[in-house]
């Protein structure tokens, strides 16, 4: 069984590990955030006070975390991963972050004599804590092969996506998709119910017709209809309306970067953006659906 150090432990890093304990790894953790940290050692965690003690003697080092600034600081400097860390440890980043930043730490690790991959994640906190997230890996194709054994006590899929921040490049593209598809399933069950549609008659045609998607299947954001949706928990966050605006924006500036419009994408981004304006930030993110049914302001930000 392996040592696994393992930086950032909230909603999706805790389960995650949680898994790689039950399947007989050594997982060493670190995060900021005492409670998340104290969280992950009642699972069976290791308990690390800095970056340096988590990733000491480690086989391989996770890290999951907000935003490519956080995944900068936590690899570079006197403190971080890179400085700490034996070249032979191989090092994955899990996080979902911005194009540049994960090719600023594919380039400085592969300058340091490390193995590196950026492998985003989709499926969510009830996939991370079922162990049946899809990992998207990018970057040298020994460095996958070895990152695939370590990641499959937390996967149902793990797919090579190619070279260096093309697991990012897939991450970012799906999650556009998502809360496009977010947004659509939340016009059109609130149209619905307003035609006279009973909801869980509606839910019931557009799951199996050509109105489907995940979202509409796992995040219907009408209440009573399916029982993962966090509607049914007064928006209790599965997701939070900020980190969709941020994985928005991430969409946004890599169209940006690659001559791509996005009409609908920034369309959504920007409904995001309102539920932050008007502090629902932390809540989950389909509660955009208070958009379209009006519960909350429709005014603000003006749609282009």
């Amino acid at each position: 069984m392996a040592v696994i150090g393992w930086i950032g432990l909230g909603h999706m890093g805790g389960p995650m590990t949680a898994n790689l304990v039950k399947a007989g790894h050594s997982v060493r953790g670190f995060d900021l955030n005492t409670d998340a940290l104290d969280a992950a050692v009642a699972v069976g965690v290791t308990r690390t006070t800095s970056i340096a003690e988590a990733v000491a003697g480690a086989d391989v080092v996770f890290t999951m975390l907000p935003k490519g600034e956080h995944a900068r600081a936590v690899y570079f400097g006197d403190e971080g991963v890179l400085a700490h860390a034996d070249t032979s440890t191989l090092l994955v980043d899990s996080s979902t972050i911005d194009i540049e930043s994960a090719q600023a730490l594919h380039d400085a690790a592969a300058a340091a004599g490390f193995r590196f991959v950026d492998a985003p994640v989709s499926g969510g906190i009830t996939g991370a804590e079922a162990g049946t997230l899809t990992f998207m890996i990018g970057g040298e194709a020994d460095a996958v092969t070895t990152a695939t054994a370590y990641i499959q006590p937390m996967a149902a899929n793990i797919i090579p996506t190619g070279g260096a921040t093309t697991g990012q490049a897939a991450k970012i593209c799906n999650n556009l998709m998502l809360f496009i598809n977010l947004a659509a399933t939340s016009e059109g069950a609130v149209l619905a119910e307003r035609l006279g549609l009973d909801k869980r008659v509606f839910w019931n045609i557009a799951s199996v017709s050509s109105g489907d998607s995940w979202a509409l299947r796992t995040w219907y954001p009408i209440a009573g209809v399916v029982p993962s949706a966090a509607v049914n928990r007064d928006f209790t966050p599965t997701f939070t309306a900020e980190l969709a605006h941020k994985d928005m924006g991430l969409a946004v500036a890599a169209a940006a970067a690659t001559d791509t419009p996005l009409e609908i994408g920034k369309h959504v981004q920007q409904l995001f953006q309102r539920l932050i304006d008007q502090g629902q930030g932390g809540k989950d993110c389909s509660m955009i659906v208070k958009l379209v049914d009006g519960t909350l302001a429709r005014s603000g930000t003006e749609l282009e």
